[in-house]
């Protein structure tokens, strides 16, 4: 700092902050010594809830989350179960392309199988016989 500024400094006057007791501080009690009345908060007729920012902010996002969810079920948005679709008993030589072009003729063939194997959760190409497969709606 330097001798200037320090110079300005000591001019300046002190200002006096008044000391009064908060109501709402910590302090120390000893063993026996009972809190004043006014230490402990109690809520009374005439004193309304107060929320914080955060707090009104968690209640009006809560509630938008449940008025969209309604909406969005009321409409209709979220997918239902498919409706259409019906189950296949595989055959002995039948292999999953020809189940693919019997049962979905109006997709490709590698979409219709990718479709096959999607709905029932099958990681390859190889079926068994006798397992039944549900076939999707397109």
């Amino acid at each position: 700092m330097s001798a200037i500024a320090l110079h300005d400094l000591r001019d300046i006057e002190p200002v006096e902050v008044s000391r009064t007791p908060r109501r709402n501080h910590l302090r120390l009690v000893t063993p026996g010594e009972l809190a004043p009345s006014e230490a402990i908060p109690s809520m009374g007729r005439g004193e309304a809830l107060r929320l914080t920012r955060r707090g009104r902010l968690a209640i009006t996002l809560a509630a938008a989350t449940v008025l969209v969810l309604t909406l969005a079920a009321a409409l209709g948005m979220f997918p239902a179960a498919a409706s259409g679709e019906h189950s296949v008993v595989v055959q002995p030589g039948q292999t999953l392309s020809h189940l693919a072009v019997t049962e979905l003729p109006e997709l490709p063939m590698d979409r219709a199988i990718v479709a096959i194997q999607v709905a029932n959760d099958l990681n390859s190409l190889d079926v068994q016989a006798g397992t039944e497969l549900t076939i999707p709606r397109p």
